[in-house]
């Protein structure tokens, strides 16, 4: 579903920023849980979308409980950081009518999940055992993840046209998830001036 590998730059700093990493992960892991509580306030009629999003936002809490347990056993102290490009920039991309826009959330939902799940997976054999073996778990949670904001997705495109073909619907679709795929590849491929989970690699 990716557009583009994750630059081998952005991993060697990864590996070398370690603590930073995992404060900016952290706050990742709240995030997500953030914007799944905000698609429930935003379509509060779609009973089946707020039912598994409530499910993903407990698990995304969880998550963040198990960083920052890391966290602490590495007596890193928690700090404010200032948010990277790569959110603000992909919501610029959504179309803003619904119901569109439900289907451009669900999507970049996809995507971001998918990019994370791909960060984890190279990052696991590259780090401390320990911090490998977690980083290789959360791929699992964040593949599933992904998933999730696919089915939701489709939904949602079956809803914007409950007349169209159901074939249609689909190509439809998969050509929206490209022309997002290459706005997200293009966060994560130009140099970027701060380091984020989600950031490009150092200039």
């Amino acid at each position: 579903m990716l557009a583009s590998a994750t630059p081998v730059a952005w991993l060697e700093a990864a590996v070398s920023r370690q603590d930073e990493l995992l404060l900016d992960h952290a706050n990742c892991e709240k995030k997500a849980a953030s914007t799944a509580l905000a698609l429930m306030f935003a379509y509060p009629e779609d009973r089946v979308l707020c039912a598994r999003l409530a499910r993903l936002a407990r698990e995304e809490l969880r998550h963040f409980e198990q960083v920052d347990k890391v966290l602490q056993q590495r007596a890193v102290a928690p700090q404010r950081m200032a948010p990277g490009r790569y959110a603000a920039e992909l919501r610029r991309a959504l179309r803003n009518h619904e119901p569109q826009r439900k289907l451009d959330l669900m999507l970049v939902g996809a995507l971001i999940e998918a990019r994370s799940c791909e960060r984890f997976e190279l990052l696991a054999p590259l780090l401390p055992q320990a911090l490998g073996t977690f980083y290789a778990d959360l791929a699992l949670s964040e593949r599933r993840h992904e998933g999730l904001y696919l089915q939701l997705a489709h939904s949602a495109a079956v809803e914007a046209q409950p007349d169209e073909q159901p074939d249609v619907v689909a190509e439809q679709l998969q050509q929206r998830l490209h022309a997002l795929a290459q706005v997200e590849a293009e966060l994560i491929t130009r140099p970027d001036t701060q380091f984020r989970f989600h950031s490009g690699p150092p200039p």
